[in-house]
């Protein structure tokens, strides 16, 4: 029996009985991955090749342009497609597998969806998740969401986004860790880890992807899509670091950006894709391309036509062609004009081969597919309270005067203002499309389960911003206890192509806030949005502020659980929030300059109109409680080739309630060879302290620590003074000098 004939009746009997075929075989072992694979590869024709290489979309569930109307079950069922996005669900799953099983071979499909922050159940957006900077929770987060699209028969997430942004304009923020490199690269880690678990092929994980390679989220004037301009310098230190620890974390997978990167769009750019990926990182994994951005190449005009664009994405190390079918029209022409070379493809089909090995789809096509496991794990309690508990902990408190928070138990007839408190639609948040909406507990939801009494108004048009019913809002106010204000975006105002030239929050929103409180009840605003907002009104007239963001499945519940205080708030803001917009785009590790910010002096860097100072920094946020630093100490270290040093500090928990505190740390190269920021985040620990407690805790000073990209990205630690920074945000930190005695580079 030849070869391929021996393969089609392994994977026909893999479909009848889906039974493990790692059956004794002269020819062929399936327990041996890379014999399996070059085995296979060479039963292919270059148009099958060619076919792993190209995905495509469903219908009716697409996360880009639908620019093609394509046969898609006679494409996969002659094997034209290796790999699928936007099928959803069980049921569509097993059908196009089944068409992908009927082509000469019968390899399967891998089938991918964007699972940014839940599958069925809604966790919180990735921004609100980083502002709780817990990792463990983070990872938790992601475990869960790989543990729904897994069991619902995904395979592979687009997720997680590392792009690091210092513009809030920008709507993908919301996708994000914030603007810090070193806490998007620790989040990073964590996400990937949540996502894959311990091995690829447990039917409770899934491939992540890291996106979007490299700088997407630093496009000039904050525009989606836009050009992106910096140096290598800028790129290593600031934008580089996140997608480094993703793929060191062990992603399987990398998604290049819609941009330019040194004038070379992502999608071709070779090195990114190839010298540094692969090459620098030792990257084994599949490349592919954002949404149709192949043959988007003919926009950015550095390709000709959709030939040139597969010619060009191909050569610089691009896998997989997302939905625009360049590679499928065009390569072979390619290879037979010498242009491209099929071992390459070889290369490249393979490594896609290894990962639905990995997968074990080659074992069991339908093996994700289980409508019991997808029955018993789909908003089931387990997940459910993961998401409630991730979404207290990414709840930060920005104001509490007068110790309007927490409400106590006297408080038992609330006035909710504003239809975002009743809407399970923005609950969820932007970049949601497959979370079962109808199971959002709201805060209006949550409030009736509690046994408040809720008069309830909406205050102000959604879509406008504008006071709709004052009058009724400030009766409802009257009768209440104390008034929740829910201000803020709907879902669909941030996120992919929703960027900003105005994150002021409505006249009307903050002018409803100012006429409340003329009410003198006690009032809490509640922001509920996808990215830092400018809403200095209500700043000046709520007593008490709350960032909720949007906090999926079980936003109401976690809401109400820090509004009465039975969490205390632990989150701090991973972006800086504006005071106006002219300080946009505004971020906490600006550089030195030779002028630098003095207020009230001319001839330095600042405006005349305007502060310099934020509303809330990096790294901000207040708890019920109150927290008191030690001063920071340098402690020797007994084992130098893993910490040159130690910095210690001690904290108290100096209030009445038991209370999180981030203690963060940052560091200022004093004179360096290239100019540097005047801090960075180098270290954080999350502590939690019962009321009276106090606590040390540890930093080592390594390379790590220490350390940065000089403007040919080699790595350099230089002799000299450093000043360390620990405190409870970028803003509030005490001092401490170290000196490090020798140079690396």
């Amino acid at each position: 029996m030849k070869i391929k004939k021996k393969i089609a009746l392994w994977l026909l009997c893999c479909c009848a009985f889906g039974q493990t075929a790692a059956q004794d075989r002269e020819d062929i072992s399936l327990n041996d991955k890379q014999s399996f694979i070059s085995h296979l590869l060479e039963q292919m024709t270059l148009d099958e090749k060619i076919g792993q290489l190209h995905q495509c979309s469903g219908r009716g569930n697409f996360t880009g342009p639908d620019t093609l109307h394509l046969p898609l079950e006679e494409y996969v069922r002659q094997g034209k497609v290796g790999t699928m996005l936007n099928i959803i669900g069980i049921k569509e799953i097993r059908k196009y597998q089944s068409l992908a099983l009927q082509s000469r071979l019968h390899i399967p499909l891998i089938f991918g969806l964007d699972i940014i922050h839940g599958y069925r159940t809604g966790f919180p957006i990735p921004l609100a998740e980083a502002a709780s900077f817990d990792l463990a929770m983070m990872e938790e987060a992601a475990r869960c969401n790989a543990l729904e699209g897994a069991a619902d028969g995904q395979n592979w997430t687009f997720a997680p986004m590392v792009d690091i942004s210092w513009d809030a304009r920008w709507g993908r923020v919301m996708e994000g860790a914030g603007e810090d490199p070193y806490l998007g690269s620790k989040v990073a880690e964590a996400r990937v880890k949540g996502l894959q678990g311990e091995q690829l092929g447990d039917t409770c994980s899934m491939m992540a992807c890291v996106k979007h390679f490299a700088g997407y989220g630093a496009p000039m004037s904050g525009k989606d899509y836009n050009s992106v301009d910096m140096s290598m310098g800028q790129f290593a230190n600031f934008y580089m670091p996140p997608y480094q620890a993703a793929v060191e974390a062990g992603a399987a997978t990398v998604m290049s950006a819609f941009n330019d990167f040194q004038s070379i769009p992502c999608t071709s750019n070779r090195f990114l894709l190839t010298e540094l990926l692969r090459e620098r990182w030792g990257f084994k994994g599949i490349v592919v391309s954002d949404y149709n951005s192949v043959e988007e190449l003919i926009n950015h005009r550095v390709a000709e036509n959709r030939k040139d664009a597969a010619a060009q994405a191909f050569q610089a190390g691009l896998d997989i062609e997302m939905v625009s079918q360049c590679y499928l029209r065009h390569l072979k022409e390619l290879v037979q004009e010498g242009k491209v070379k099929e071992e390459v493809i070889d290369q490249a089909v393979g490594r896609i081969l290894e990962k639905k090995y990995e997968l074990g789809l080659f074992h069991d096509p339908y093996r994700f597919c289980n409508e019991a496991r997808s029955n018993r794990t789909i908003n089931s309690s387990r997940i459910r309270n993961s998401s409630l508990r991730m979404a207290e902990r990414s709840v930060v408190l920005l104001k509490n005067e007068r110790q309007t928070l927490p409400f106590s138990d006297m408080i038992r007839t609330v006035a909710l203002i504003g239809s975002l408190g009743k809407s399970q639609f923005d609950m969820a948040g932007a970049w949601a499309g497959s979370v079962d909406r109808s199971k959002i507990v709201t805060l209006y939801d949550a409030l009736i389960q509690r046994g408040i009494k809720v008069i309830y108004q909406e205050g102000y048009d959604i879509r406008s911003g504008k006071i709709s019913s004052l009058n009724a809002s400030l009766q409802a106010a009257q009768q209440a206890d104390a008034v929740i204000v829910c201000l803020g975006e709907r879902a669909e105002q941030s996120g992919e192509s929703k960027s900003k030239a105005n994150l002021n929050l409505p006249e009307g929103q903050q002018l409803l806030v100012e006429e409340l409180a003329k009410t003198g009840k006690p009032i809490v605003s509640l922001l509920m949005c996808g990215r830092p907002l400018i809403f200095n009104e209500v700043r000046r007239h709520s007593p008490a502020i709350l960032c909720t963001w949007w906090l999926g499945s079980e936003a109401g519940n976690a809401i109400c659980n820090v509004l009465w205080g039975k969490y205390n708030p632990s989150g701090k803001l991973p972006m800086t929030f504006p005071a106006n917009m002219g300080q946009v785009p505004i971020f906490y590790q600006y550089k030195s300059t030779g002028r630098p910010t003095r207020p009230h002096v001319h001839y330095c860097t600042s405006y005349i109109d305007s502060s310099t100072e934020p509303a809330y920094p990096f790294g901000f946020g207040l708890s019920f409680t109150s927290f008191r630093y030690g001063k920071p100490e340098i402690i020797p270290s007994d084992h130098p080739d893993h910490a040159h040093a130690f910095l210690r500090i001690n904290i108290s928990n100096t209030g009445s309630r038991d209370g999180e505190e981030v203690v963060q740390l940052y560091v200022q190269d004093k004179v360096a060879r290239i100019t540097r920021p005047v801090k960075e985040l180098k270290g954080f620990q999350k502590a939690f302290l019962k009321a009276g407690e106090s606590k040390t805790v540890t930093f080592p000073i390594t390379d790590e620590t220490l350390g940065y990209y000089d403007n040919d990205m080699h790595f350099t630690v230089e002799k000299g003074e450093f000043i360390f920074m620990t405190g409870g945000s970028s803003h509030d930190t005490q001092e401490v000098t170290y000196f490090h005695p020798f140079s690396k580079i």
